[in-house]
């Protein structure tokens, strides 16, 4: 299963690579369902409007799988006939939108690197933490050292509510998302986004990095 929700929202030289690409190249040895969607790439996530892909490996090992998905589709309230319209309209474009539409794209992701490099390098400049500079997405994860904090922080949960306690900011525990969850081998780091506007990045990076400097050690 791919979950490429974020598409081909990618950073400098990097280049996006569909697992059903990479999976036909391989022979079809191995099944793919793709997961995407229109709320991350084309910034519409109150609509809720996404697709399954099936991809099946040549010994047609998913086709119950799929009809057993085309079922519950058929039971479970999607969104609306008229929201559903947009995906053909910006999956499979007429001619004439298509330059406007790879112009929005390339004009929306230069602005979301940007963002990333604004906010990414402001919160390297934190006592105790460290930053995994993101490749590409809306998010970045950030290693929290704890030993160069207090008592107070021992981990991603506790720097999480601390964090929303003292400056009202809120990130994600990297547990939320199978990261450091083993206390004694793994770093614990949280999960930040990156698409919010520059003066409130600024903002939230110079509460972050006062929250930091307090429980320092």
């Amino acid at each position: 299963i791919a979950d490429e929700i974020y598409g081909d929202l990618v950073f400098g030289n990097n280049v996006f690579h569909p697992m059903a690409n990479v999976a036909s190249k391989l022979g079809y040895s191995v099944p793919i369902i793709t997961a995407s969607g229109l709320g991350k790439q084309y910034l519409i996530p109150g609509w809720r409007l996404g697709w399954l892909i099936f991809q099946d490996s040549r010994h047609g090992s998913i086709q119950d799988v799929k009809k057993g998905a085309q079922r519950l589709a058929q039971v479970v309230l999607g969104a609306s006939r008229l929201a559903q319209v947009v995906i053909p309209a910006v999956l499979d474009p007429c001619n004439e939108s298509v330059a406007a539409i790879a112009q929005w794209k390339e004009n929306l992701y230069t602005q979301v690197e940007d963002q990333a490099a604004l906010l990414c390098g402001l919160l390297k400049e934190c006592q105790g933490l460290e930053v995994i500079h993101p490749q590409g997405a809306m998010y970045a994860m950030v290693k929290i050292h704890a030993r160069l904090f207090d008592e107070d922080i021992c981990d991603d949960v506790s720097f999480m509510k601390l964090l929303l306690e003292e400056e009202n900011i809120v990130v994600l525990p990297g547990r939320a998302f199978g990261m450091g969850q083993d206390e004694e081998r793994d770093t614990p780091v949280f999960r930040v986004v990156f698409c919010a506007p520059e003066d409130v990045l600024r903002c939230a990076s110079e509460r972050i990095s006062s929250f930091c400097s307090r429980h320092a050690m």
